[in-house]
């Protein structure tokens, strides 16, 4: 009985240092910013402004195929990986757009940066794109991502937004929120450009 005690107090002890470190690093963390425009039952609408993103681009045409390799070439820039060996604070979402063509996955840069002030990377395959302001229909859910749940969410959005006549105007892209040592608390959203006037 005291091992029991003593294992469960050791898992409780271990729960709390994660539940602090996950809170801690997820208050540091910038966001992408967005503007709300409208809460419906199970989806947002939203604004996002022009930002500038650090980009790869894929022939993987799944989550699966992207994620990793994807991820490493994106923060080994931000991690130093540069002209100027600079660091670059690490922001949320990893953006990734997937279709039968190929993917890209992409983090935002960090809003005090302008797209001249960033420096050149080391891997040629990263590239810093500046993005068009965009609305977007958005729907998030919890749990680790993968390619079943990501198009299950898409075709529910699909079908949410097809259900007020809004309109699509482009390709849907996954967001994910947490680093892969975050068991729980996690967010992901699955989100699509559509034709929205205020």
């Amino acid at each position: 009985m005291k091992a029991f005690y003593l294992v469960a107090g050791i898992a409780f002890v271990f729960l709390m240092i994660q539940s602090y470190k996950v809170v801690s690093s997820s208050l540091k963390t910038e966001n992408q910013k967005y503007r709300l425009v409208r809460t419906e039952a199970q989806f947002e609408i939203r604004f996002y402004p022009s930002a500038t993103f650090a980009k790869i681009y894929s022939q993987g045409t799944n989550y699966k195929s992207v994620a990793s390799s994807g991820f490493r070439k994106l923060a080994g820039y931000i991690f130093g990986g540069n002209e100027q060996k600079q660091s670059i604070a690490m922001t949320a979402p990893v953006r990734m757009e997937m279709t039968d063509k190929g993917s890209t996955m992409s983090f935002v840069m960090p809003d005090k940066y302008k797209e001249s002030d960033l420096p050149k990377p080391n891997d040629s395959s990263v590239q810093i794109v500046k993005s068009s302001p965009q609305y977007v229909a958005a729907i998030t859910f919890g749990g680790y991502a993968d390619d079943e749940k990501i198009k299950e969410k898409r075709d529910q959005l699909l079908k949410l937004i097809q259900e007020k006549g809004i309109k699509v105007a482009g390709e849907y892209s996954f967001l994910g929120y947490n680093a892969p040592f975050q068991f729980w608390g996690r967010k992901n959203e699955v989100v699509i450009p559509i034709e929205w006037k205020e």
